[in-house]
């Protein structure tokens, strides 16, 4: 049998195969990742509305609601900047320790996010290496904002970066070279040549950035030490309340979540769908 015969493209296979692959696929995709989301809707509006409301309006629910937007919102700013500045390093640059910094890039996919918040712990925790110095100065990060944006923003980071530098490299240097030799600053050529090829790419890892900062639980778990009103996010908000038998409660905190995460993958659509349109247009 030839090699073309044994690796026939897709778009050569039987139509009973491709029907059959792709009514396993959506079936799959139902069952395990829209039945479970679907199931968190159903259960918060169990009670009706007005109940669920109430629960989304209970003053520990808002702080926790508040927490998390204000977390999201220095976080995802700082891992944008550091996104930028890693992919633009290892996509448009040849230095040496490449190697190590894309390895750095990655390691929060690696490791649990529990870990890297002991890890946090152990630094600026009481017991910890810098634990002795911060109290002597007043200073709280462990259970505390400052130690949920670090835990936050280590487990968030790869996000911009790793969607970016694909696209850069596929993009290569071809442009910025030629912008310097035209007398470009750096600032000049990224703000005027690669930040508009790679707007589309950026918008979209930004908006995945966010949706993890606000559904990180692990690491915030860790280093919140779980102070009803005051560190809980509402991962962490949802955990209490369904450990408390506060069913109604949790299932709205996390029927809210959902919806913000919906809403994310749906903005997310929007700018692949506008990104390929301009793809289009530039090619022809």
């Amino acid at each position: 049998m030839s090699g073309t015969a044994a690796f026939r493209p897709a778009s050569e296979d039987p139509p009973w195969a491709r029907w059959t692959l792709a009514g396993l696929a959506v079936v799959s995709a139902l069952l395990l990742l829209g039945l479970p989301l679907a199931a968190v809707f159903v259960e918060a509006l169990r009670r009706g509305l007005p109940v669920a409301l109430e629960a989304l309006a209970d003053p520990d629910t808002l702080a926790a609601i508040q927490l998390t937007l204000v977390v999201a919102a220095i976080s995802v700013p700082v891992n944008t900047i550091g996104g930028i500045a890693a992919a633009w390093c290892v996509a448009k640059h040849d230095f040496s320790g490449k190697r190590v910094l894309v390895t750095l890039i990655e390691l929060p996919f690696s490791v649990s996010p529990v870990i890297s918040g002991l890890v946090f712990v152990l630094i600026f925790g009481l017991q910890g290496w810098l634990g002795a110095w911060l109290q002597a100065r007043d200073i709280q990060v462990i259970f505390a904002l400052p130690g949920l944006l670090l835990a936050t923003i280590f487990v968030t980071f790869p996000f911009v970066a790793r969607t970016l530098i694909p696209l850069m490299q596929e993009q290569g240097r071809d442009e910025e070279e030629a912008a310097a030799t035209l007398g470009a600053t750096g600032w000049q050529t990224f703000r005027r040549v690669t930040l508009p090829n790679v707007k589309w790419a950026l918008l979209a890892g930004v908006l995945l950035c966010n949706a993890r900062a606000m559904g990180e639980f692990g690491a915030v778990s860790v280093v919140s030490g779980h102070i009803r009103g005051e560190t809980n996010t509402m991962p962490l908000h949802v955990e209490i309340l369904y450990n408390e038998y506060q069913f109604a409660g949790a299932f709205a905190v996390a029927a809210l979540l959902a919806l913000l995460g919906l809403v994310t993958l749906a903005a997310k659509a929007v700018l692949e769908r506008a990104s390929g349109r301009r793809r289009q247009g530039a090619a022809a």
